[in-house]
């Protein structure tokens, strides 16, 4: 019987450490051995902490808050721990306690891309692109790199996660591959997934005209202001494209939500009907708020390949979507076909159930998400979901596991009038107190196998990885801006266009064991820190 795992009480300790003048610490974590840090200070830093409850699974869960007081906590000698108080970017914590692996970092507003290891120092990186990322960077098991780009687009815009091309290189920042997704009419952005067959699997937006909004039942009083006077929106559409080295490829496979529409403000529109009745359909005025230009705004896409099936994360809507992949493009624009008979319609939503007339927004459990994924086989929690619930609206950020009503056979059991569970969470992080930590925008979190959660708070350039309890056992702030790398100690810039994010930012990371296939055989040797 599956357990479910609940974070609750979260705690804080603070960890004091006092050193005198000339006194040296350094650490060796997983053959890893920090550099020296020379401390002169008293240093205060907060890890969060959390008291874990197991249960069995059943329809309800009795959660047992318990407050756990830390008075003198145990620092391993071995910890690396940041001691200046003018540091300001690079590592921070490095607890013997962290996954060991090597984390992939493509600073947002920079063109190289870097593979550190746990003390923060370079064991590769890629600087040929031209390019800085649009969005994410990814290896590949054969070491490549493969990293979107963003490509500025006069005629298209994302809401900052435009993209437009992908680039693939060699271990030896060679250029093998590459594929411009950028006209007048449709563009790559956020995210992509490589699929096992090698094939890549893409967020696109298309151009749909105001007049073409209409004809598609949006009611037009809801519709921002924006798409009526440049005359068009951008929804969005899934691609999979077969690349063709050295450049190109061909599309072999594509999903469009304008496909999947139902709604109730115009009886004359071949789309109407109740919407409570099609929760596999998408209401394009549900949500009761202003449509923007780029109305569903996904921004992570993965795939399962046990089920067949892609998960999207759907912000503009807060919710995720999971589509059949086992159709033709043919099937995926209608409502039958593929192996469980739905065509392109959603086999499974969750998130907000307004959306579908299943709720109100008081059942909101999600609120302009990122980074929705499948916990991979093997790992703790395997086949739930984990989702960077950013917040917005709410004013703080979570990182969320779900278990989803699903059977061996990927079918999701929906009762008749009701939304989509899970009405609880599995597990879920939250800081305490909660507002000290939001991220509005951009982020990501992964689940590592030794149990840790990764997590990248986008805006503020900060990595840390986090135990199954919730404690903080690594600690990283990318020292990269627009310009290139920052001093250790230089203050971060802020980014102009949006507030409370800075020009470190990072859309997401992702941690790659040593066992990792792609790693096999690699110089691993570390270099130098990124900061000068």
């Amino acid at each position: 019987m599956k357990k479910k795992w609940i974070v609750l009480a979260a705690t804080f300790m603070t960890i004091v450490l006092l050193t005198g003048c000339g006194t040296t610490t350094s650490a060796s974590v997983a053959g890893q051995t920090t550099a020296s840090v020379t401390s002169q200070t008293l240093i205060t830093t907060q890890v969060s902490t959390s008291t874990t409850i197991a249960t069995a699974n059943s329809s309800t869960t009795t959660k047992k808050p318990k407050t756990t007081a830390v008075t003198t906590p145990t620092i391993s000698a071995s910890t690396f721990l940041a001691t200046d108080p003018a540091q300001t970017v690079g590592l921070f914590l490095n607890d013997p306690r962290v996954y060991a692996g090597y984390t992939l970092l493509a600073p947002k507003q920079y063109t190289s891309t870097y593979l550190i290891d746990n003390n923060g120092k370079i064991v590769h990186q890629w600087t040929a692109s031209k390019y800085p990322p649009g969005q994410s960077a990814y290896l590949v098991p054969n070491g490549n790199l493969i990293r979107a780009c963003s490509v500025k687009n006069p005629d298209l815009t994302t809401g900052g996660g435009e993209g437009g091309r992908i680039e693939e290189f060699d271990w030896n920042d060679n250029m093998v591959w590459s594929l411009d997704c950028s006209t007048p009419q449709y563009m790559q952005h956020h995210d992509f997934t490589v699929l096992p067959n090698g094939d890549i699997l893409m967020l696109v937006v298309e151009k749909k005209t105001y007049d073409e909004a209409i004809a598609a039942g949006f009611d037009p009083s809801k519709l921002n202001g924006e798409i009526k006077s440049q005359g068009y929106m951008v929804p969005d559409s899934l691609v999979e494209i077969k690349p063709t080295l050295p450049s190109g490829g061909t599309v072999v496979w594509s999903w469009h939500v304008w496909d999947h529409l139902v709604q109730d403000y115009s009886s004359s529109k071949a789309n109407y009907g109740v919407v409570a009745a099609h929760p596999e359909l998408i209401n394009p005025n549900g949500g009761g708020q202003q449509i923007p230009a780029f109305w569903n705004h996904m921004n992570s896409i993965t795939y399962n390949a046990a089920l067949d099936q892609v998960m999207v994360s759907v912000r503009g809507n807060s919710e995720i979507w999971i589509i059949d992949h086992s159709t033709t493009t043919a099937q995926a624009a209608s409502h039958t076909g593929g192996v469980h008979g739905k065509g392109g319609d959603l086999l499974y939503r969750w998130g907000n159930p307004a959306q579908y007339g299943a709720g109100t927004r008081d059942d909101d459990a999600l609120f302009q998400q990122h980074c929705a994924m499948w916990i991979d086989s093997g790992l703790p929690g395997a086949g739930d979901l984990l989702i960077f619930n950013n917040g917005l609206g709410r004013g703080y950020t979570t990182i969320d596991e779900i278990t989803p009503p699903v059977d061996t056979n990927g079918n999701y059991t929906l009762a008749a009038g009701k939304a989509y569970g899970p009405t609880s969470l599995t597990w879920t992080y939250k800081a305490n107190p909660p507002t000290s930590f939001f991220a509005s925008e951009i982020s990501g979190a992964q689940r590592l196998p030794n149990g840790d959660t990764l997590i990248c708070d986008g805006i503020h350039g900060i990595i840390f990885e986090i135990t199954a309890a919730g404690e903080t056992v690594w600690k990283y702030i990318n020292p990269v801006g627009k310009t290139g790398p920052l001093g250790r100690d230089d203050a971060i810039p802020p980014d102009p266009a949006k507030q409370d994010s800075f020009m470190n930012e990072v859309f997401r990371v992702v941690k790659y064991g040593a066992d990792y296939p792609g790693l096999a055989g690699r110089t691993l040797t570390p270099g130098a820190t990124i900061e000068k």
